[in-house]
């Protein structure tokens, strides 16, 4: 038996993967509110918005506010490396802040009229303001860091600072791929590995790095995140063409409508296949496509494989990040909890 599989049954009776991150809520979401409130009161309407505290006349409400997964990552990794959740949730709150900052810019660069089941942020309070408040989030990230006290917060906040260049890299490249038809797959993973994988990496390395994890522990973390965070964006580029709505929170077929490149669209397109031929001809096409060739589209790229071959992309990536923690000689139940929300982020169509 090996050392994982040992440990997994170690950390059997631990708390399942929706509880953890029901814990991780409960635990950052007091300080992330209270960091959110020091803001000014006009990008504090917008941002309350955003993380579903209020609604777009400023009444409370309790909308869905994503899944919390980066702040889980943070506070396991801390205790898998003998910390404690509560050491790390200064780092927790900085990487939520962070991931926020991203998914508002994104909706605005993708248009999106649709996030978590509600209106976005841009569509509510416009393109100008929305952005702003993206600007105001990342700000806060690292005032959250280098307020917490810990006597590391300086090499936090570079480690983030390098993760959010990283991701914006990721973000550029993805922008660009929208105007060409060039795009090859081995960049469409460099992109995936920048935009997603760069912050779980980070919310790993981060939650050990004030855990007082070993040098040796913070890296192989960072890379269980990083190798995560590539499965999680190819079940999220799954999800983009066959989710359903009551999952992605976004209208079905969102990425074809874009014509997005995608993990799957592009391996599509390099198919080399009579169905991925026809899939560039109609990716290539100005007007609108209708539903019916939206659906046409996602069964193009199923025929090419490229939806088989995304999901064993996936699990050999989760097998990897599987290995890498595993390596980083973390303690129980910690361990066991981190493999469990691994398994749970690459397989959110159940």
């Amino acid at each position: 038996m090996s050392t994982l599989q040992e440990a997994s049954q170690a950390a059997g009776a631990g708390r399942s993967a929706q509880q953890l991150l029901a814990w991780s809520r409960d635990q950052v979401e007091p300080a992330l509110r209270a960091a959110v409130a020091g803001m000014p009161l006009a990008t504090q309407r917008i941002t309350n918005y955003h993380f579903g505290w209020e609604d777009e006349e400023g009444a409370p409400t309790r909308a869905d506010g994503g899944k919390a997964l980066r702040p889980a990552l943070v506070l396991l990794a801390s205790e898998a490396v003998g910390g404690t959740a509560e050491a790390a949730v200064p780092a927790a709150v900085a990487v939520e802040l962070v991931h926020n900052f991203s998914l508002l810019h994104d909706d605005v660069m993708d248009c999106d009229l649709t996030r978590r089941h509600r209106a976005t942020a841009w569509s509510v309070f416009g393109l100008g303001p929305a952005i702003l408040a993206g600007d105001a989030l990342l700000s806060l990230a690292f005032d959250v860091l280098v307020d917490s006290g810990n006597e590391r917060a300086g090499d936090a906040a570079r480690m983030l600072g390098s993760a959010v260049q990283e991701l914006v890299d990721g973000q550029l490249s993805d922008s660009s791929f929208e105007t060409r038809d060039d795009v090859v797959l081995s960049e469409c993973v460099r992109m995936a590995q920048l935009k997603t994988g760069a912050l779980l990496g980070c919310s790993t390395a981060l939650g050990a790095l004030f855990g007082g994890g070993r040098a040796e522990q913070i890296d192989r973390l960072r890379l269980y995140g990083e190798d995560l965070g590539l499965a999680y964006q190819y079940v999220d580029d799954l999800l983009g063409i066959w989710g359903d709505p009551k999952v992605t929170g976004k209208p079905v077929h969102s990425d074809l409508r874009r014509r997005k490149k995608s993990l799957p669209a592009v391996a599509a397109l390099m198919s080399g296949t009579e169905a991925g031929r026809e899939l560039a001809a109609m990716y290539r096409r100005k007007d609108d496509l209708s539903d019916a060739e939206l659906a046409q589209v996602a069964d193009l790229i199923e025929t090419t494989g490229a939806k088989e071959q995304s999901q064993l992309q996936a699990d050999a990536l989760l097998s990897a990040a599987l290995g890498e923690l595993a390596s980083a000689r973390t303690v129980q139940p910690a361990a066991g909890e981190l493999e469990r929300l691994a398994g749970l982020a690459t397989r959110r169509d159940h």
